[in-house]
């Protein structure tokens, strides 16, 4: 078999394993999308992951490709690896990114997939830079823009959609104070389907992105497409975006019910009218960050929205037990990732000179 024959058999293998992360994304996060209004028995499970596997799949219409050229080009120098490494890079890094969030889907932690997939790409950069460069210059690897917004939102995402999940839980308290109870929980039963529906497109809109970033990235490393101007990401196709909104979607449908029980239940009892405000907050969040092309964590967000909601109620109605536990899964989420995705580059260099001997 000859050396592109070999090659163009790496791309798809790594472009599946692509697509299994972005099920996996859909299949770990569902609960972003659907806890709330299962929770609140809006919507049956089983109708819930429907409806936001729908939304999952057509975001691909409103958004447009900002954050997968953030992730797929503005966070790890891809250039600066030897170029016979580079598909090798993004399968230890998609391999980082998968095994993490099966671990943490398996243990019921809420974490952040976008995370895990750009803890395990840069693990698989620096491994990789390392073994041929030695420690000097690894700096050179990381692309400081890119990871600088993208941390900086590892903190501020959770905090605006906390933010906003209180600031709309305390207005429609005092807009709708002096009506009678049942109306209020029947209209909002309603709005939640609406509320549901937006943080899905939102949830679809930045986290299918990610993975249409790394696929282009692929294809670019492969010689299937060109680099743009000064090694940017080539553009990104539109068989690509399909893929990854029907991967996420699929993924969506199948739930993830552990995750589901932690975010709908164990960090604050909800209510129709705050599982309003809280997916109504994180929605909002999430469209104004993928329009600006800033990878930001889904399950962060609607964390702290359901957070800012519990908190306008009275302080002691958020478990804060859960709610750290949560947190620090999300701070381990990308040094983690990182390492198994070191790891997954070693195991597969081995693996290669082996076959090649």
């Amino acid at each position: 078999m000859d050396a592109h024959s070999i090659t163009l058999g790496l791309v798809i293998f790594i472009i599946i394993i692509a697509l299994v992360f972005d099920y996996v994304n859909g299949f770990h996060d569902a609960a972003n999308s659907i806890a709330t209004v299962v929770a609140t028995r809006v919507l049956s499970p089983g109708v819930a992951v429907a409806w936001a596997a729908f939304f999952n799949f057509i975001a691909f219409v409103v958004f447009g490709t900002a954050v997968a050229k953030t992730i797929g080009g503005d966070m790890v120098n891809i250039s600066a690896i030897a170029e016979d490494s580079r598909l090798y890079v993004l399968l230890a890094g998609l391999l980082g990114a998968v095994i993490w969030n099966l671990i943490t889907w398996y243990l019921g932690l809420p974490t952040s997939s976008s995370h895990a997939l750009i803890g395990g790409y840069a693990g698989g950069a620096i491994t990789a830079y390392i073994g041929f460069n030695g420690i000097a210059g690894v700096s050179n690897v990381l692309i400081a823009e890119g990871w600088i917004k993208t941390l900086a939102f590892i903190v501020l995402s959770p905090l605006i959609g906390m933010a906003l999940g209180f600031i709309l839980m305390i207005a429609v308290y005092w807009i709708f104070h002096k009506m009678n109870v049942a109306k209020i929980d029947k209209g909002f039963r309603v709005g939640q389907l609406f509320s549901a529906a937006a943080f899905s497109l939102g949830h679809g809109g930045n986290d299918a992105q990610k993975t249409m970033g790394i696929i282009t990235a692929v294809l670019a490393a492969g010689g299937i497409l060109q680099y743009g101007e000064g090694g940017k990401l080539p553009e990104i196709p539109w068989q690509v975006m399909i893929a990854a909104h029907a991967a996420i979607g699929l993924g969506t449908l199948t739930g993830g019910w552990r995750i589901v029980k932690t975010m709908g239940t164990k960090i604050v009892k909800l209510q129709p009218v705050g599982g309003f405000c809280a997916e109504t907050a994180g929605a909002l969040t999430l469209f104004a960050n993928t329009f600006a092309g800033i990878p930001v964590s889904t399950t962060h967000t609607i964390t702290g929205a359901i957070v800012g909601v519990g908190s306008a109620k009275r302080f002691s109605a958020v478990k804060w037990g859960v709610a750290s536990r949560i947190v620090w899964a999300w701070i381990i989420t990308i040094p983690a990732a990182a390492i198994i995705a070191a790891l997954s580059y070693e195991i597969i260099m081995l693996i290669d000179k082996i076959i090649g001997k």
